[in-house]
């Protein structure tokens, strides 16, 4: 095989727009490649088939040449996957999409979020709780780009937190005791932050803290850049299932 050809890729479809007359670029995420952009010639024609194949959640074996940043695909095989049937479903795989396309940097191989962006989509076609899996991405997604941090440690002491005091968020170095230039929030109670160290993500306040925290990291990711799949959730539901 050319060194600038590749056959049989785990792939998805997280953008799509039309490219010329009849042909689409796609965002797409993979398994060994990362993220990529890729040109699927009269794709987007009445009598092709493949713009019903190149659908967002839909696990894809692709293939394509080029030696550039934009790929010309040659091959595209479908599997089955699952369905996200409920609207706040379809929001919140809209929103990992998102986030993949405007925070992760192209052609960086990412094989851990790969399997946690696959584990996710299963988990919303299965649930209209959406909130605990959302988190749980967010934290992979963090941590796939070096922003890892640990619920029940204050980085700022290297001591462990404690249930009974309150603590601070900076995004640059996790959970802090002291308030410091880059805290972006306050006053987090200690006995939820260790709940969620335990994987406790159930609890009203244990949702409210982790969302507020998420909201802060993924925000400082994105670096101002705003995601449209937000605006949905608002649009659908106000508040309740916002990312």
């Amino acid at each position: 095989m050319r060194k600038d050809t590749q056959e049989q890729e785990p792939a998805y479809v997280i953008h799509r727009r039309p490219w010329r007359e009849t042909s689409l670029v796609l965002d797409l995420f993979s398994l060994n490649h990362g993220r990529i952009s890729a040109v699927a010639r009269g794709a987007n024609s009445s009598k092709s088939a493949l713009k019903a194949q190149l659908q967002p959640f839909q696990p894809l074996l692709l293939g394509w040449v080029g030696r550039g940043d934009l790929k010309t695909l040659t091959q595209v095989d479908v599997r089955d996957g699952p369905a996200l049937r409920r609207t706040v479903s379809l929001y919140s795989g809209l929103y990992l999409n998102e986030l993949v396309q405007r925070v992760l940097p192209p052609a960086d191989p990412l094989p851990t979020l790969f399997a946690a962006y696959i584990e996710t989509l299963d988990l919303l076609a299965q649930t209209a709780d959406v909130e605990p899996v959302l988190r749980r991405f967010e934290q992979a997604f963090a941590a796939a780009l070096g922003f890892d941090f640990a619920w029940d440690l204050a980085m700022d002491t290297g001591q462990a937190v404690n249930a009974a005091e309150s603590y601070c968020y900076d995004p640059e170095q996790g959970i802090v005791s002291a308030v410091s230039t880059g805290v972006r929030l306050r006053n987090l109670p200690g006995d939820t932050l260790l709940a969620l160290a335990g994987g406790d993500f159930e609890g009203a306040e244990n949702r409210r803290v982790a969302k507020r925290v998420m909201r802060v990291l993924t925000d400082y990711l994105l670096q101002g850049r705003p995601l449209n799949s937000r605006s949905l959730f608002i649009h659908q539901r106000g508040e309740r299932h916002e990312s």
